[in-house]
């Protein structure tokens, strides 16, 4: 499995960012990447097992999200596969599964049906996710994200819910940094209306970092950048970022409007350019960003990828 050659000028491109920004995207085994990220066509199963030897090679590529662990645990075995193959500098995201991270447990429509009982379960989280993840992935660990379905009938109980995420993050284990020195918890909310100065400083609290995400449902990130700025007002952090929807598409037409990914589709400069500065910003604080894109931000996660990171150039360039 070969990486698509890189041009000097990409080449170029990548050596002007610092070794702390860690950009990649969501999820490596999309077949319509030949050219961008990988020499031939190659199975998408193929790719999702064997493809990150080729897609860390990719000058600008030194992250990627592990998304799968989403739809229930990863074995530890699967996590040691993936540390082997990307070099020491190289990051990962990684997802929790939905079994904590769902209130819900859902029919195959999506809606749901029935209150889920481990949601926000730590003895689940830490068995399933935060121990095999961190000592499968050791110091290529990077963010552990509890990526939180849409609430319903319970975002209308704020403190209710803020009282059990306490509780929760709470309850997780500290991270070793002699095992995962780049690790640490993230949490995503998808309900706008919780997003609430409240909700930031319970996570300050507890050392658990505010992830901007990029999103249909959700504000701009611009207006994110102020809950960003109020995570940060005691002492920067390192910045956790995903790029995942435009404003106003859902996954399933995006899906269908953009593959097979190989091209930008429909470009959201504004979007760009407002990570670009949350970036910038952390960067020059001294502190690591890792931003993770989906080809259903602009039709081509690799592309998106190499825009942004011209933006970001920019503007350490400037500063």
């Amino acid at each position: 499995m070969r990486p698509a050659q890189a041009s000097a000028a990409l080449q170029a491109l990548a050596a002007q960012l610092p070794s702390n920004l860690y950009l990649g995207t969501s999820s490596w085994s999309y077949n319509g990447w030949d050219g961008l990220v990988y020499e031939g066509e190659y199975s998408d199963s193929l790719l999702s097992r064997k493809g990150l030897a080729a897609y860390s090679q990719h000058p600008l590529l030194r992250a990627a999200g592990i998304d799968r662990g989403f739809y229930g645990p990863i074995p530890q075995a699967d996590y040691l596969s993936y540390a082997a193959q990307v070099p020491e500098q190289f990051r990962f995201l990684v997802k929790a599964p939905a079994s904590v991270c769902d209130a819900w447990l859902r029919s195959s429509d999506g809606a749901g049906r029935l209150a889920n009982a481990a949601f926000l379960d730590a003895e689940i989280a830490i068995r399933d996710f935060v121990v095999p993840a961190t000592s499968g992935l050791g110091a290529k660990c990077g963010p552990l994200l509890f990526q939180l379905s849409p609430l319903g009938s319970m975002a209308e109980d704020s403190a209710g819910f803020l009282e059990k995420l306490d509780a929760f993050l709470s309850a997780l284990p500290r991270l070793d940094p002699s095992i995962t020195p780049h690790a640490c918890y993230a949490v995503e909310m998808r309900d706008p209306a919780l997003l609430t100065p409240r909700y930031i400083k319970l996570l300050r609290s507890h050392g658990v970092r505010f992830c901007v995400s990029a999103r249909d449902r959700l504000p701009p990130v611009q207006r994110q950048a102020g809950a960003q700025a109020l995570m940060d007002a005691v002492e920067p952090g390192p910045l956790v970022l995903r790029w995942m929807l435009r404003t106003g598409r859902g996954y399933e037409q995006a899906e269908s409007a953009y593959a097979p990914f190989n091209r930008l589709v429909e470009e959201e400069p504004e979007t760009r350019h407002a990570i670009a500065d949350l970036v910038a910003q952390t960067l020059r604080a001294g502190q690591p960003a890792t931003v993770i894109i989906s080809n259903n931000a602009e039709g081509s996660a690799p592309l998106s990828c190499v825009r942004l990171a011209e933006a970001i150039a920019a503007r350490l360039q400037a500063a």
